[in-house]
């Protein structure tokens, strides 16, 4: 069965960094395109990044560009977010995702397969 574990997460202050990865099991990694979602209480889950199967094509939200770089390594079955100059407003559990279909997605629904999520707070 698939199973998706994402790691990293914590309690950073407001300007740090941190690296989330999402490791793979149960399926063809290199056949699925990946994301990254996240969900803040009270509010619904969100698109953060995704990226195509062998890493050629990646997609952003507004809200992180230029700050969260996507990544995958094939070789290890594992997605990073590597997340730059965080924020309050990041705070949220973050969810890595799977899709056994060639183009990138942003929505929740196109997603079948999803991990438990890892917290991240970033204080003020």
């Amino acid at each position: 069965q698939v199973q998706l574990v994402e790691s990293g997460g914590g309690l950073v202050q407001a300007g740090g960094s941190l690296r989330l990865s999402c490791a793979a099991s149960g399926l063809t990694f290199s056949s699925y395109t990946m994301g990254w979602f996240r969900q803040a209480p009270g509010m619904e889950r969100e698109f953060v990044s995704a990226i195509s199967r062998i890493g050629r094509s990646t997609s952003y939200a507004d809200s992180v560009k230029c700050r969260f770089t996507i990544s995958r390594d094939n070789a290890k079955n594992t997605m990073y977010l590597q997340m730059n100059t965080l924020k309050p407003e990041d705070t949220a559990v973050y969810y890595c995702a799977a899709r056994n279909i060639p183009v990138v997605g942003t929505a929740p629904h196109e997603y079948a397969c999803w991990g438990q999520g890892t917290q991240v707070t970033v204080s003020s």
